[in-house]
């Protein structure tokens, strides 16, 4: 049963979040507000060594527990519908993950409408070999949420063109893998999700793409090389308009042979494992399982 914390929260979200991004109108509105602060807030940068560089043009954090070395990692990428920052929520996660003793790369990739998808992947390659100059990739996780994961799940299909390992592992949260958001199913989730809606999504996906097809590989990886891939952790709430294309997901890694595991949780919303609700802390806690056990 849904927690009480949750309902309360979905409810708060249904005004705050979806209705704007309801209408054309609300999402582009949205599209083009001022960006948050990225930087990591202060109790960060006291619990852990944070250092922050430059990459491409692109800003990157790294986050590591204080008072040694570090032979396990995690690629964070955050979501944000490709659009907002990352937010203080992805920063508890990140926080984490640096305490089960692993060091966190944490890349600030372009946003729309400024930035599309196209300066996204050498960015992230790029931070991927600097990583690989002190992890083993059979060390390392490709971890993200919503976008993030997308994006996250993208990158790993383009490493094998660009000459590099993949990670040990895909931990993938609230995966929006197809851009198009054509699946039928769609139709029947978006009523009962608190959060997102298809016609704010579409806005921004067409930002992030600047133009080209939306059923790209490199925006819509489901449409993409499955084969190969690292193991995949997914975890996705019932009241979530990106389940049908998650499922989806699921099921063609399967047929190519590919090992995936489905975490669906009843009656949860988009991103539930970041939040502070009952569902969050268990499926959180599955995750930190998985980075520790690397």
């Amino acid at each position: 049963m849904t927690s009480l914390v949750a309902r309360v929260l979905s409810l708060a979200l249904r005004v705050v979040r979806k209705r704007p991004m309801a209408s054309v109108e609300g999402a582009r509105e949205w599209l083009y507000e001022p960006k948050d602060d990225p930087d990591p807030p202060r109790w960060v940068a006291l619990r852990h060594e944070v250092t922050e560089r430059r990459t491409g043009g692109f800003g990157v954090y790294t986050v590591e527990p204080r008072g040694g070395a570090c032979d396990r990692a995690v690629l964070y990428v955050h979501g944000g519908t490709y659009v907002s920052e990352i937010s203080p929520w992805h920063w508890v996660l990140i926080s984490r993950m640096a305490d089960t003793g692993c060091r966190v790369e944490v890349p600030l990739y372009g946003l729309a409408p400024e930035h599309t998808y196209r300066e996204a992947f050498g960015f992230l390659q790029a931070v991927y070999r600097e990583l690989l100059g002190r992890v083993d990739p059979g060390r390392t996780v490709f971890a993200g949420d919503s976008a993030g994961a997308g994006l996250a799940l993208a990158l790993a299909q383009t490493l094998p063109g660009a000459g590099l390992p993949g990670p040990a592992r895909l931990v993938l949260v609230s995966p929006w893998v197809d851009l198009t958001m054509s699946n039928p199913d769609i139709s029947q989730v978006d009523p009962v999700d608190p959060w997102l809606s298809p016609v704010g999504l579409l806005e921004a996906a067409r930002s992030w793409a600047g133009g080209d097809d939306l059923s790209l590989p490199r925006l819509s990886p489901v449409n993409g090389e499955l084969a190969g891939l690292p193991p995949m952790d997914l975890y996705i709430g019932t009241h979530d308009v990106f389940l049908p294309d998650t499922r989806r997901l699921r099921d063609l890694v399967a047929e190519v042979g590919g090992t995936v595991n489905l975490s669906e949780e009843e009656g949860a919303f988009h991103v539930y494992p970041l939040v502070p609700v009952p569902e969050g802390s268990r499926a959180r806690a599955e995750i930190l399982r998985t980075v520790q056990e690397l």
